[in-house]
Parts: C-alpha cells; structure tokens; sequence
C-alpha cells in the first residue's frame, strides 16, 4: 500500500486555488488586454510562463488580447542589416526602410514566437497585426519622426470574433496609414491602451521592467486615481519613461477601460497574481477608486 505525506507546500497550493473562486468568478467573460514586451520576451521561459498564463486566463473563462513589443529584436535586426538611427529628443527617427524593418520583426519574428509559445501551452492563438482589417488606423504622432503612429480609428470586430471563437488574438503595433500603402510604427503601450479602450476591457495590464509607479520615496503605490497622477507628473515623482505609461493609462480610462494596472512583467506568474489574488501585483489606476471595496471591484 503507498502512503502520501501531505506536504506543506501542496495544502498552501490547494487553499490558494479555493481562495481564487471569487475572483476567477468575477472576471468569467471579461475582455483583458495585456501588453508583452520588455526583457522577458528574449528568455525562453519566460516566455512560456507567459503564455501558460495566458492560456489558463482563456480555460477559465477569460477573453485574453495580447499586444506585445519588439525593441530590442528591431534594434538587433537595424543593426545586422547596417540601418543608421536617427534620434530626435531621444526617439527614434523611422524611416521608410526602418518601418519595413519594424514590420517584418514584429509581425514576422515577434508575433509568431507568442503564438507558438501559446499554442505550445495548449492554447488557440491567432497573430495578426493593426493593419489586419483595418485594426488599427493610424497618422504621424511627429512629422519629425517619420512613420511612428499614433492610432486615429480601431476597428476591433476582428478580434472578438477571435476571442468569440475561443482563439487568442496577439496583436503587432503595426497600424496602416490613411494613405495607400501607408504603414506605421505604434509604441506598443500606446497600441495596447487603444485597443483595450475600443473593447471597453475589464483591465489593462502593462507589463513592465518596473514594479508599479513609484511615489517620492521610492515606494510602489497600489492603487491611484487620474488626478494623483496628474498631480505626479506635475511636482516630478512621476518622470522619464513611466509618463508615457501612466499616460496611455489615463487615456484608456477616459475611453471606458474599467481598470488600467502597470506591473513588474518580470515576476512569476505576474497576471495570475494581479488578477486572482486580492494584493494584486502592481498599481492599479481606476477612476472610481474612492468608491471600491476590493481591489478586483
């Protein structure tokens, strides 16, 4: 006869998934945008972990879009192909053989990877950029730029009928343009905040290389509402590359996303933990804070 010794670990496991019953109940059906970039996508684990999480998100019920980056893949190919770039106040100048660089590793290299980690994990993924009918319409955010985007019309049907059939969307930030043949480079933040605010999701998670936003100590703040961070931005606390984040946050809200969270993309299992633990993993922006009981309300 075998005997088996209930180990610590497995009791904590066990109460940990009945303690998840309110909230995967909570969030059955709901539409969660996810932004994928940063040092985990050139780690293969980590990007495994990722897409097992994404694949349990749509076993429970879930409809996961996945919006992901590509910065360092671009840079690495601009190099090999012995692309110059040019910078204008710290942003990169995309020209026309940039755009068709950024275009052939998002969509092409980028893109095909999630899907194939997603699909190695059991999942339906589908990959398919903004310029797939009609996603994501873009025009010059800067003339000075060249071809980087900023989204003027979403046309997100394509992606429910994905999710509606039970396949993950995985989503380039490549948009097309208003002219013919017109294509453009979108920060993925910026794609992700658009998309997320067209489908009216539940959340937004922006994952990052940082753990949340910061206040003048240096401590990440859980929860924060439009006129904190204003007020943020305003006095300093909030600088360089967390604007543009907390940014393409307010702006996400304004456009009916219930709840915007920027999180540490590089700890274990990060989406599982913000979503189906009541401590969350990083900060959450809301414009009805004041009004919650509970961090998942």
């Amino acid at each position: 006869m075998r005997t088996q010794n209930m180990n610590r670990d497995w009791i904590a496991t066990a109460r940990t998934l009945s303690e998840a019953l309110p909230y995967l109940q909570r969030y059955s059906g709901a539409v969660v945008v996810v932004k994928f970039g940063g040092n985990a996508m050139g780690d293969a684990d980590a990007m495994a972990e990722f897409a097992r999480d994404i694949v349990l998100m749509k076993q429970v019920g879930m409809n996961p879009v996945v919006v992901h980056g590509g910065g360092p893949m671009i840079n690495e190919m601009l190099t090999k192909l012995g692309i110059e770039s040019k910078f204008i106040r710290g942003k990169r100048v995309t020209d026309q053989a940039t755009v068709e660089v950024v275009e052939m590793v998002l969509t092409g290299l980028v893109n095909k990877r999630i899907v194939q980690a997603i699909m190695d994990e059991g999942g339906r993924a589908v990959g398919l950029s903004g310029k797939d009918d009609d996603l994501m319409v873009a025009e010059a955010d800067d003339p000075e730029l060249g071809f980087v985007g900023r989204p003027v019309e979403m046309n997100v049907q394509v992606l429910r009928d994905l999710y509606g059939a039970g396949i993950i969307p995985v989503v380039a930030p490549v948009a097309t343009g208003m002219d013919m043949l017109e294509t453009f480079n979108v920060n993925g933040d910026t794609a992700a905040g658009a998309i997320a605010g067209a489908l009216k999701a539940d959340r937004l998670l922006l994952l990052t290389d940082v753990a949340g936003v910061k206040d003048a100590n240096g401590e990440v703040l859980t929860q924060l509402n439009p006129e904190q961070i204003r007020a943020m931005i305003a006095d300093g606390t909030i600088a360089g590359g967390m604007i543009p984040k907390v940014e393409t946050a307010l702006k996400a809200i304004e456009e009916g996303v219930r709840a915007v969270v920027i999180l540490d993309g590089r700890l274990p299992n990060a989406s599982l933990l913000e979503l189906f633990t009541e401590h969350g993993a990083g900060s959450i922006i809301r414009s009805t804070e004041s009004r919650v009981k509970s961090r998942q309300d």
